[in-house]
């Protein structure tokens, strides 16, 4: 290589085996003698994995265990048994790794190809890991619990608790997927095989969360083809669903609040026509399936399944227009809704901080679930996007970038919906804590029933509930594509070779799955799934995640695998939040969690005991194939009983960049 000062090829390069070194010689191209030369020199090293990929790493001689400072061997028996002779050492069997060399990286390296995909642009992986984790709950979630929870106080909690749970945890997901290459449960044969049942309870959560969460997204797309009216459906009583009490709000005056919303053309709208809720009476009786509601499920998962049958070359192009169309149409309504009168009292109800309410520990419990569910640890949707990047990829950097803007939208949100809220409120003389609400309600109730008032009402219904179906579109992608990486990746043989019919079952059984949820009942269904179906059974799940690899696999071990991706160990900061303070953060949810747990209610209606006890059957049935598969594994490995827990305990396949064991020479240099 060119030594710095404008040296020419070295005229040495020995290589043994898979491992090359080649040593800089002086500016005509001769060896160096002179002892400072020596000490200046470089090498160069060339690292070939079983995959035929090459990684070369150079580094000075006086830097490289087993060299002195003149550039002679010299034996060290940590990294190779040698005896001096004539000031050479005679080596065998060295296992050399850019590791034990502490040497960096040549920017002209070639990549490990093992066969896996890779993302075709880095754009594409980071509109992908944005759109899975800016979802619906960005928009009826956060603008909700921050006016509830101190305004712009809350952004304190906020803010700590990303800093010190959720952005470690994700940094740590993804940094997992790239090194290992690997969905979320082959993943673990890596790391510790014994909790290899991590992975699949994962899977579970993940086919839970789609059995619901596309049901939602139907509910916009029923909403965006009835937008394409002149007068939208829900602008008006006197239609065939509305009841006697339906209120227009322009009657209304001053008396505007939880009781006076339900009764608003639009809240009619939603409940008597387009689910028809008033026909179901509970859990136990949720009537028939809503054909219309069917059909427009359907019409998700076939865009769901031909974004997603062909891999991420597929999806990696779909989300240039689901994940930034949601961001284009936000401006646009944070525009609009700035110069509707009303709405600087709306923004200031939104911001402005309460300090009383951070003494409060639900304000700081309510933080740290909101940062946890946004950010996405925990679903595997993280790990299988991640496990498409280049091996150098600088994921430190994806972490700290998506994951602000993350929160950053879930704040720019707040200004989108509260801006409405305060023209609501203004156009009643009322004040805007009595139409402020979240969930479900707010983006298919009340913000409908403000773009009614508004002048162009069928162009603002129509972006924004485009804007609300490609939001649930991106968490979709991720969630699914979670699971198929995972099997994929597990059983290459029969799943990997045929993903098209894989991911076509799984749509199928997803879209089954989710017909309960399309029934006159179905918001009976989507609450109970919501809360027994990934709740604290996904916490659980992910703190023992977080506590295997810090303390089992090893935050060094798992710091040092970094480094070789980034040339960098994580700082202290980061090695001290994946042992302590993520697991810390994950076990206080799960408790005030458990703490504050009440039966299972729904608006006004109380769930049966016996549904309650179906649940808790729901949460555990993926949390208990993590102790089956322990068993299962400890009884397929031989040797005793301890011998087997010793086994099961330890990697069972290297990451792929890792096939570089190398064996020494004779001499060098």
């Amino acid at each position: 290589m060119d030594r710095q000062g404008g040296s020419q090829q070295a005229n040495t390069n020995r290589s043994v085996d898979n491992l090359a070194f080649d040593r800089s010689g002086d500016a005509n191209g001769g060896p160096t003698t002179d002892d400072e030369d020596r000490r200046n020199s470089e090498i160069r090293v060339t690292l070939q994995d079983a995959s035929g990929g090459t990684t070369t790493f150079t580094a000075r001689t006086n830097s490289l265990p087993g060299l002195n400072a003149t550039g002679n061997a010299k034996p060290n028996k940590e990294n190779y048994d040698g005896t001096q002779m004539d000031g050479e050492a005679k080596m065998t069997k060295v296992p050399i790794t850019e590791s034990t060399l502490g040497l960096v990286k040549d920017p002209d390296s070639k990549e490990p190809d093992d066969g896996r995909q890779t993302w075709g642009k880095k754009i594409d992986f980071l509109l992908s890991v944005i759109g899975f984790a800016v979802d619906l709950g960005n928009i009826w979630r956060f603008p909700y619990i921050c006016y509830k929870n101190g305004g712009g106080a809350f952004l304190i909690p906020y803010c700590i608790m990303a800093i010190f749970g959720g952005v470690p945890l994700f940094f740590l997901e993804l940094s997992l997927g790239q090194y290992h290459r690997s969905g979320a449960i082959s993943l673990w044969s890596k790391i510790c095989p014994i909790f290899k049942g991590i992975g699949y309870a994962l899977c579970v959560i993940d086919m839970y969360l789609a059995f619901y969460y596309n049901t939602v997204i139907a509910w916009a797309v029923y909403y965006l083809f009835s937008s394409f009216t002149t007068n939208l459906p829900w602008t008006s009583c006197g239609n065939e669903w509305n009841t006697p009490n339906c209120t227009e709000i322009n009657s209304i005056n001053n008396t505007l609040g939880n009781e006076t919303l339900g009764n608003l053309p639009a809240a009619e709208f939603f409940e008597r026509k387009v689910l028809q809720a008033h026909l179901a009476h509970g859990i136990d009786d949720v009537g028939q399936i809503r054909w219309q509601l069917a059909v427009c499920l359907m019409a998700v998962f076939v865009v769901v399944y031909f974004s997603l049958w062909k891999g991420i070359k597929g999806s990696g192009k779909v989300v240039w227009v689901t994940a930034t169309a949601p961001y284009v149409i936000l401006s646009i309504l944070l525009i609009r809704g700035a110069t509707l009168p009303g709405s600087t009292e709306g923004i200031l109800y939104y911001i402005t901080p309460r300090w009383e309410p951070l003494l409060d520990t639900g304000v700081w419990i309510d933080a740290a679930v909101q940062i946890f569910f946004s950010l996405g640890p925990g679903f595997g949707v993280i790990l299988a996007l991640s496990s498409y990047n280049k091996f150098h990829n600088n994921c430190y950097r994806d972490a700290i970038v998506t994951s602000g803007i993350n929160c950053l939208t879930s704040f720019m949100s707040g200004f989108v919906i509260f801006s409405v809220l305060g023209f609501m409120a203004y156009k009643q003389n009322a004040d805007v804590s009595s139409v402020a609400t979240d969930g479900p309600g707010l983006v298919f109730v009340v913000y409908p029933e403000a773009i009614a008032q508004m002048p162009g009402a069928t162009f603002w219904a129509i972006i924004f509930f485009f804007m609300v179906i490609t939001l649930g579109l991106d968490s979709t992608f991720g969630g699914l594509e979670a699971i198929i990486t995972a099997f994929c990746d597990e059983f290459p043989k029969t799943i990997g070779k045929n993903r098209e019919i894989f991911v076509g079952v799984l749509i199928c059984l997803c879209y089954l799955g989710a017909l309960s949820t399309t029934t006159y009942g179905g918001q009976f269904i989507i609450h109970f799934l919501t809360e027994m179906g990934s709740g604290v059974s996904l916490l659980v799940i992910v703190f023992l995640e977080a506590v295997v690899i810090s303390w089992i696999y090893g935050a060094d071990r798992f710091s040092e695998e970094v480094k070789l991706m980034l040339g960098v160990k994580p700082g202290i900061f980061w090695r001290i939040c994946w042992r302590f303070i993520s697991p810390t953060f994950i076990l206080f949810i799960i408790i005030m969690t458990i703490i504050t747990w009440k039966p299972l209610e729904f608006q006004n209606y109380k769930y049966p005991t016996w549904s309650i006890g179906i649940g808790w059957m729901v949460a555990l049935s993926s949390i208990i194939l993590i102790p089956v598969y322990g068993v299962y594994r400890i009884i397929i490995t031989p040797g005793t009983l301890k011998e087997r827990f010793v086994i099961a305990m330890r990697p069972e396949t290297d990451a792929p960049w890792r096939g570089r064991e190398q064996y020494a020479m004779n001499s060098y240099l």
